[in-house]
């Protein structure tokens, strides 16, 4: 299971922008890199628990996808304009006073809701387990590599955003700094809404 494809793949979904690192990178900016680090760990832990349960149960998850899609979709994408909100309002020294990096067991959670996190676990399970069963050890190995793959790629976001603090340490450089990464993530939330809008019909 341990091979180059699966390697490159978890590799170029976890480095790629998505939520996750847009979420990572500002927070890196905004709280410094080892404040992040509960939130870098929650998304790596939360990807290894959903890529073990949804391999364990591909064959069930997948019958049952089609109904659960379309809310979990819209779910996600709320979220996601609630948390773009969140970080434009960052921008502001008082929002910036009462702001809290997230926390491992909120990042964790978040993937769940997560729309590129599911396309990224789904095809893991599908493409890299074995296909005369879907024993839990394998699919806690699966997990496992997922995660150890997924950490660093993600910390990189994180790193990069504190990297950038002293060139946002000004309060207007910063505002502007959030609003784009705000943006982006609004952006993102509705891209991945209309694109399943067509479920709708």
């Amino acid at each position: 299971m341990l091979d180059f494809a699966l390697l490159s793949y978890v590799a170029v979904m976890s480095i790629t922008p998505g939520p996750n690192n847009l979420m990572l990178a500002t927070s890196g900016v905004n709280f410094g890199f080892q404040r992040t680090l509960p939130h870098v760990f929650g998304v790596s832990i939360g990807h290894a628990v959903q890529v073990t349960l949804t391999a364990t149960l591909l064959v069930f998850i997948l019958a049952g996808m089609d109904s659960v899609r379309l809310p979990l979709a819209v779910a996600g994408c709320v979220y996601l304009l609630w948390l773009s909100w969140q970080i434009l309002r960052a921008g502001s020294p008082e929002a910036r006073d009462s702001a809290r990096p997230m926390s491992l067991f909120g990042a964790a959670l978040f993937q769940w809701v997560n729309p590129k996190a599911w396309i990224m676990v789904l095809n893991a399970a599908i493409l890299f387990m074995p296909r005369d069963g879907h024993d839990p050890a394998t699919a806690l190995w699966l997990g496992l590599v997922c995660a150890a793959i997924n950490l660093p790629c993600i910390a990189v976001w994180a790193l990069a955003g504190d990297r950038m603090r002293h060139w946002l340490s000004s309060p207007a450089a910063l505002r502007v700094f959030n609003t784009v990464m705000a943006t982006l993530m609004a952006a993102t939330a509705l891209w991945l809404l209309v694109d399943e809008l067509p479920a709708l019909a």
